[in-house]
C-alpha cells in the first residue's frame, strides 16, 4: 500500500509539474492578448452585471448570473485559499504570493473563455435543465467526443476527492482540534447540510450559495482587512518582502526563482481552478442572452478568489514573519499568523473561515461531479444515485484518512485541465467572435439609452 501511495504521489507531482503549469498560464496569456486585456478593460462592467439588482430572468437558463457565480465560487473558494496559500509560501517563500497574484490576473481571461464556450454549446437535458461545460464544447465545438468522455470521467471521479473528502477531512480535523468535536459528529452534520442542498439540484444549490458565499467571502475579507489595519505598520514591509523575493530564490525550498514561480503559480491556479474546466459547468446553467455576459460575471470569480482572498492570506502570513519558522506546518501557518497578529480570536476566525469555505466547496463540486456523470449516463436515476453516493461519501471523508484516494483525485483533477485547455486553444476563435458580438450589443444598448435620455429632456 505504501508503494502504491508513493507511486500515485510521484504521478501527481508529474501531472502538476512544469508542463501543465506552463500550459495553464500560457493559455491565460494567449487569451489575454487575443482579447486585448479584456479582464482589465471590462472589469467595471463585469462587476455591474454581477451585482445588478436587475438580473436576467427572461433568458434561457436555470439560475441567475449571480447564482451561477456563487455556485462556481462555492466550489473554488475552499481550503486552497487558506492552506494552499500557506503551502505556497512554505515551499516557494514570500515571493510566491506575487506569482499567485499574476497567475490569477491571466486566469481571469481563461475563466472568461471557458464560460463563453460553456454557454454557447450548452444543451437541455431530459428534465429541461441546462447541461454544459467542457464535455459539451469538446464534443459539439471541437468535435472530439473522446476528449469529452475523458474529461467527464476525470471530473466525476475527482469530485469525490478534491471537492468532497479532502474538504470534509479538513473541517473535521479543525473542529476536533479547536472545539474537541468528534469527527463522526462533524461528518454527520456535513452530510445533513450538504444532502438537503445537493439532492435538491442546481436551483437549490444556486439559492443557498447566493446567500452563503457572499457572507463567507465578506467575513474572511473583513477579517483580513482588520488584521492589516491593526498592524498597519507591518503592511509596507510585507509587500516589499513579497516583491523582493518574487525575483530571487531566497527562502524558496528549491533555492531558485523557478521554485518561487512554480509554487506561486501552481497554488494560485489550484485555488481559482482557471483552466481546469470545473467552473464553466456552473456558468452553463445561467440565464443569459449572450454567452459573453455570463463570461464576464464568471471572470470576477478569479478576482475575488485569488486577487483578493488569496492575497489577504499571503500578506497576513508574510506580515507575521512566521513563514521563516520551518517547524510550523503549512496546515496551521495561517491560523498561527492570525493568532500572532490579533490574539486568541485569530485561530477561531480561521476555523470558521475554513468551515464555511470547505462546506461550500462540497456543494459546488457536488454539482460539477453530477453533471460530468450525467454526460456519461443520461438516466435521471443514475444522476440521483450519484448525488446519494456523493453525499454519503462526505461522512467517509470526515472520519477516515484515505491518502490513496486523495492522491488519485489530485491526479484526476490535473488531468481534467488537459482536454479543457486543448478546447480553449482550439476554439479561441469562437471566444473572440462571441466577444465582438457582446461588444456590439453593448454599444447598441448604450446608444438606445442615450437616445432615450435625450428624448426625456
Amino acid at each position: 500500500m505504501e508503494q502504491l501511495e508513493k507511486l500515485l504521489g510521484n504521478i501527481s507531482d508529474f501531472v502538476w509539474g512544469v508542463p501543465l503549469i506552463v500550459l495553464l498560464v500560457g493559455t491565460g496569456i494567449y487569451l489575454t492578448f487575443r482579447l486585448g486585456f479584456l479582464q482589465i478593460r471590462t472589469l467595471g462592467y463585469a462587476f455591474k452585471l454581477t451585482f445588478s439588482p436587475n438580473q436576467d430572468h427572461s433568458s434561457e437558463g436555470d439560475i441567475s448570473h449571480f447564482q451561477a457565480l456563487t455556485t462556481a465560487s462555492a466550489a473554488t473558494i475552499g481550503t486552497g485559499n487558506i492552506v494552499g496559500v500557506a503551502t505556497a509560501i512554505v515551499l516557494g517563500g514570500p515571493g510566491a504570493v506575487f506569482w499567485m497574484f499574476l497567475a490569477g490576473l491571466f486566469g481571469m481571461a481563461t475563466k472568461y473563455g471557458e464560460a463563453i464556450l460553456a454557454v454557447k454549446y450548452r444543451v437541455k437535458d431530459s428534465q429541461g435543465n441546462m447541461a454544459g461545460g467542457p464535455m459539451y464544447y469538446l464534443e459539439h465545438g471541437l468535435k472530439q467526443k473522446w476528449l469529452a468522455v475523458l474529461f467527464a470521467i476525470f471530473g466525476s471521479l475527482a469530485a469525490f476527492g478534491i471537492g468532497n473528502g479532502t474538504q470534509a477531512k479538513a473541517v473535521s480535523d479543525l473542529m476536533n482540534s479547536t472545539f474537541s468535536i468528534p469527527a463522526w459528529v462533524t461528518g454527520l452534520v456535513l452530510v445533513l447540510f450538504a444532502g438537503l442542498v445537493i439532492l435538491g439540484g442546481i436551483k437549490w444549490i444556486g439559492r443557498v450559495t447566493s446567500y452563503f458565499v457572499p457572507f463567507m467571502a465578506l467575513f474572511y475579507i473583513l477579517a483580513g482587512i482588520y488584521v492589516m489595519i491593526v498592524n498597519i505598520n507591518l503592511v509596507p514591509e510585507a509587500i516589499a518582502t513579497i516583491f523582493t523575493h518574487a525575483f530571487s530564490g531566497e527562502a524558496a525550498l528549491g533555492g531558485t526563482v523557478g521554485a518561487v514561480i512554480r509554487y506561486g503559480v501552481a497554488r494560485g491556479l489550484f485555488s481559482n481552478e482557471a483552466g481546469m474546466g470545473s467552473a464553466p459547468i456552473a456558468a452553463a446553467a445561467a440565464k443569459t442572452d449572450l454567452p459573453g455576459r455570463q463570461a464576464l460575471v464568471s471572470m470576477t470569480q478569479v478576482f475575488f478568489d485569488t486577487l483578493m482572498i488569496c492575497s489577504i492570506t499571503g500578506i497576513t502570513i508574510v506580515m507575521s514573519g512566521l513563514w521563516e519558522d520551518k517547524s510550523i506546518a503549512a496546515g496551521v501557518l495561517t491560523s498561527e499568523a492570525f493568532g500572532l497578529l490579533i490574539g486568541d480570536i485569530g485561530p477561531y476566525l480561521i476555523t470558521f473561515g475554513l468551515l464555511f469555505f470547505a462546506s461550500s466547496t462540497i456543494l459546488g463540486w457536488g454539482y460539477y461531479g453530477e453533471k460530468c456523470f450525467q454526460y456519461l449516463f443520461k438516466s435521471p436515476k443514475a444522476v440521483w444515485g450519484y448525488r446519494t453516493v456523493f453525499v454519503l461519501f462526505i461522512f467517509v471523508g470526515a472520519t477516515t484518512s484515505l491518502d490513496l484516494i486523495w492522491s488519485l483525485a489530485d491526479i484526476l483533477n490535473g488531468l481534467m485541465a488537459v482536454p479543457n485547455l486543448i478546447a480553449l486553444i482550439g476554439l479561441s476563435g469562437i471566444i473572440v467572435m462571441e466577444t465582438k458580438r457582446l461588444q456590439e450589443k453593448i454599444k447598441e444598448e448604450k446608444a438606445v439609452n442615450s437616445n432615450s435620455k435625450e428624448a426625456q429632456l
